[in-house]
């Protein structure tokens, strides 16, 4: 069985990443931090609605994101952009780019939504409900 060698952001596929490295948090953190601005600017979040997304982070250093300064982010927030992330590009396999960028904001009929939109549903539940809007997705897709 073919095994990935190649590296990625500095890390290989073989095992697993220590988050709680601060080497880690800042070589991921250089790619993390402009995709998350990104992603809230095409999904048309409100800076406030992006802040509670990412762990209810202070304007100031918020932002300081914005503004591209460097930061280094914590496991934390690193996981919910990982997981936002995974969340983009599985609705961006599952339908057209204009009902994928939609869809976050949408009232949604899945009894796990309750008619709410899947934003207000992650901002109420954070890292658990990012999962489980992931898993939803992934299984839709009917891939990993």
């Amino acid at each position: 069985m073919a095994v990935l060698q190649q590296t990625l952001a500095g890390f290989t596929a073989e095992k697993a990443v220590d988050l709680s490295s601060n080497a880690a948090q800042a070589r991921l953190s250089r790619a993390a931090v402009p995709a998350f601005v990104k992603l809230t600017q095409t999904w048309g979040l409100k800076d406030e609605v992006a802040r509670q997304l990412i762990g209810g982070m202070s304007n100031g250093a918020f932002y300081q994101l914005k503004r591209g300064e460097k930061k280094t982010l914590d496991q934390d927030r690193l996981t919910r952009i990982s997981l936002l992330l995974g969340i983009f590009r599985a609705l961006n396999i599952l339908y057209s780019r204009k009902l994928a960028d939609a869809w976050i904001n949408l009232p949604n009929e899945n009894s796990m939504f309750q008619g709410e939109p899947p934003l207000a549903y992650m901002i109420k539940g954070g890292v658990p409900a990012f999962v489980r809007v992931r898993q939803l997705l992934d299984a839709r897709r009917g891939g990993l």
